[in-house]
C-alpha cells in the first residue's frame, strides 16, 4: 500500500482522462490498495481558477473528491507553519502547501512539477 497525494494537475488529468498522465501514474491511482489524498489546497486552487474563468470543470469539487474514493486532506496549523518554513525553491503557495503536507504526513507526492523533487520529498512523476 502506498499513500499518495495528488497535485492539482494530476487530479485534473485524472478527472479528464488526459493522456498527459502517464500509464504508471494511472496504474497507481487505479490500484485500490493505495490511499489517495487530495488536499484542501488543491480544491482551493482549482476553485479559484474556475471562478476566474481559467478552468472549466463541472460539478461540486468536494463531491468529485469523495466520489472517486480520494481522501480529503485538510490544512492544519502545522502544515501552514511548515509551508512557510520551506526554502524558497518554489514560489507557488499551493505547491508549497502540498510539499509541507507530504512531509508532515509521510505521503508521496504525485506531480509533473520539476521543482518539487528539489525539496527531497518522495515524488512520483506523473508523466511516467
Amino acid at each position: 500500500m502506498r499513500r499518495i497525494l495528488l497535485d492539482s494537475c494530476v487530479w485534473l488529468w485524472w478527472l479528464d482522462d488526459n493522456p498527459a498522465l502517464g500509464q504508471q501514474a494511472k496504474a497507481l491511482i487505479s490500484d485500490a490498495r493505495n490511499q489517495l489524498f487530495i488536499s484542501a489546497a488543491t480544491v482551493w486552487e482549482i476553485a479559484i481558477k474556475r471562478q476566474k474563468g481559467n478552468l472549466q470543470i463541472e460539478g461540486d469539487l468536494q463531491s468529485l473528491v469523495l466520489e472517486d474514493g480520494f481522501i480529503a486532506l485538510n490544512i492544519d496549523l502545522f502544515h501552514a507553519q511548515q509551508a512557510a518554513m520551506l526554502p524558497p525553491i518554489h514560489q507557488d503557495p499551493f505547491d508549497r502547501m502540498l510539499i509541507a503536507q507530504a512531509q508532515a504526513e509521510g505521503l508521496e507526492l504525485m506531480t509533473a512539477d520539476t521543482l518539487i523533487p528539489k525539496y527531497g520529498i518522495n515524488v512520483i512523476l506523473a508523466r511516467v
